[in-house]
Formats: C-alpha cells, sequence, structure tokens
C-alpha cells in the first residue's frame, strides 16, 4: 500500500509517498480503505521527531480518517455493529495517512448522512478534543460562559458548536477578521483579535466573567486566564502553541477563584477512554451532522501528494478550520 513516508525532519517538504505492507488485524479491529485524512499540528511535532507515537502503535502519521471497511478481524464481539462496505470515519492513534490503516470497531463512527469522505475525515479529532474538553474533563453547564483561544481552528470551530447546542455563551480569539467572522457565523457571541485587542479587556467589558477557557496558546496567557475566571472556573490546556513555560503563577489568584487549572491530549488514552468518549459523543451529537445542525469546517482538501504543503499552512497559522489529504 502506499503511505506517506516521514524522516523526523523540521521540513515539510521532506514528506514523500512510499510502499509499505498492509497492516494486519487484531481482535476487535478492521481494517479501513482509507479514502481521506485529517490533517493536525500533532502530525508536525511528530513529523519533526517531537511527538512519537504511543508504544505498539503505527508510527505513520494520522490521526483520523475516512473510508470503507473491508475487512473484519474474525474473532467478532457482540458490540461489532459494522458490516463489510461501511462508509466510517474516526480515531487512529497513528496510521492515517496510508492507502489502509487497521482500526478498533468500536473508535469508529459511521459518515453521516449525505456526507462527503473529505467532510468527514475532519470530524473525529476535533469535535472528540472539543467534546472531550467540555464534557469529560469539566461538566459544562447550559448558560455557562466559554472563551476558546485560537477560535477560528479545527478544535475551537467544533467547540463553539458544541457548547452553542449546549446552550452556553461563547467568547473567541483570533489574529484576523476573516477568522472572527467565521467564528461569528457558527455561533460565537463574542469575537476578540488578540493582534489588536486585550482580550483580557474585551472579556471585562462584555462579562462577569468565564466558567471555562480552552487554551491551545499557553505562555504567558495563563495569569490572564485566571483572572478572566469566575469561582470555580477552569482553565483547560489542549497545546502551548505560544510555549511550554508560563509566567509566574498567581497562586493568590488561582486559591481565591479556586480554579482547576489542567491538560488534556487524545492520542494517549487508552482504547477504553477512546470508546467511552465516542459512544458518549455519538449518542449527544452525531445525528446534529445529519441534519446539519452542526458541520464539519473544511478549510481547503489537497492530495495526498500535497501534504507537505498542508504542513507548511499549519505551521504557518494558515488555516480556517481542518485541512484534509485525499488518495
Amino acid at each position: 500500500m502506499r503511505y506517506i513516508k516521514h524522516e523526523n525532519s523540521c521540513a515539510p517538504d521532506a514528506l514523500e509517498i512510499c510502499q509499505t505492507n498492509i497492516p494486519s488485524l487484531a481482535s476487535g479491529q478492521v481494517l479501513v480503505k482509507v479514502a481521506c485524512f485529517g490533517l493536525n499540528r500533532a502530525d508536525t511535532l511528530q513529523r519533526q521527531g517531537k511527538y512519537p507515537a504511543p508504544a505498539g502503535e503505527s508510527d505513520i502519521l494520522g490521526l483520523e480518517m475516512s473510508g470503507e471497511i473491508i475487512e473484519i478481524h474474525p474473532e467478532q464481539t457482540a458490540h461489532q455493529s459494522f458490516k463489510l462496505g461501511d462508509k466510517v470515519f474516526g480515531l487512529v492513534a497513528g496510521g492515517g495517512y496510508a492507502e489502509y490503516v487497521a482500526v478498533h470497531s468500536q473508535h469508529l463512527m459511521p459518515v453521516p448522512i449525505n456526507m462527503e469522505m473529505p467532510q468527514a475525515a475532519g470530524i473525529a479529532e476535533c469535535f472528540l478534543t472539543a467534546y472531550q474538553a467540555m464534557f469529560i474533563e469539566n461538566d459544562l453547564q447550559p448558560k455557562q460562559h466559554v472563551l476558546i483561544h485560537a477560535g477560528a481552528s479545527g478544535v475551537g470551530l467544533a467547540a463553539i458548536q458544541l457548547a452553542k447546542r449546549h446552550g452556553c455563551a461563547v467568547a473567541v480569539t483570533a489574529s484576523s477578521q476573516t477568522k472572527l467572522d467565521l467564528c461569528k457565523q457558527l455561533g460565537a457571541d463574542l469575537v476578540i483579535n488578540y493582534q489588536q485587542q486585550d482580550f483580557a479587556v474585551e472579556i471585562a467589558k462584555h462579562w462577569q466573567g468565564c466558567d471555562l477557557i480552552i487554551d491551545f496558546v499557553a505562555g504567558d496567557y495563563l495569569n490572564l486566564n485566571l483572572k478572566l475566571l469566575n469561582i470555580d472556573g477552569c482553565v483547560l490546556y489542549l497545546a502551548m502553541l505560544a510555549g511550554r513555560y508560563a509566567d509566574k503563577l498567581d497562586m493568590a489568584m488561582m486559591l481565591g477563584k479556586r480554579a482547576t487549572v489542567k491538560g488534556s491530549t487524545l492520542r494517549s488514552r487508552d482504547d477504553q477512554y477512546k470508546t467511552h468518549l465516542i459512544k458518549e459523543f455519538s449518542q449527544t451529537y452525531l445525528a446534529e451532522f445529519d441534519t446539519r445542525n452542526i458541520i464539519p469546517n473544511i478549510d481547503t482538501e489537497f492530495a495526498a501528494k500535497d501534504v507537505g504543503s498542508a504542513h507548511q499552512r499549519l505551521e504557518n497559522n494558515d488555516t480556517m478550520g481542518k485541512l484534509i489529504g485525499c488518495w
């Protein structure tokens, strides 16, 4: 099969299409012929040698894909409801940048009605991460106030939609008016250009505070986030685009707010956790894609041979939503 090879290189153009063996199946897995795959910042970090695949997982890039089931492991269990020929999308811990991938059957979901494969490939990682942040790692309640940094990222755009469907008020930060317009279109109530405005000042003008802050930036945002937090609020870190080290933590403010500051990842979670997450998300929100109350947010589709260019765009922060690779 074809796959996209990486050599722990800082250069996106080092990615190339090569040949390898089709993966064999373990009990509980199915083989999916991949149509499209989503690109994530984790892929660029892995390409650079900074984020290796979890032990025992494929070292091929790619955390999500869409395609067709073409083989099912003979040791079937009662919960495995998929059949040959089903169109599916879902999570993988590695191996998405390939023509075929072995997937735990409980980490797959059916492609929504009337949805094309590129759109389906852009759902799993961002929407499951957003759902996890709000409803697994936190107990977000209707009418609460949520601030989402990097609001025009794939996860940010997913989080806006899920929070609004849950009846919450949503504020976002982004780097351009075009990005803010997209966030507004998807339901954001308050949009802030962090390059021209002080987000802490803008939030304080309009809200008494935030109950949940979802942050991909890290760096010196920590105390600013704490300042905006309501009592018993939470700051959840999903990435560290501005660096791994924060400024000096204001412990008095954190204690006074009874704040929770936590970090979360998805790729390294065990199969049981991912199964639970996907089941909850599917029961709550998957049908919303059928009715288009929630939509995947696709920026651009790339041919598999051009994925290096897509990696460059991710690293340049030149995206609004998901980049998708297609075979």
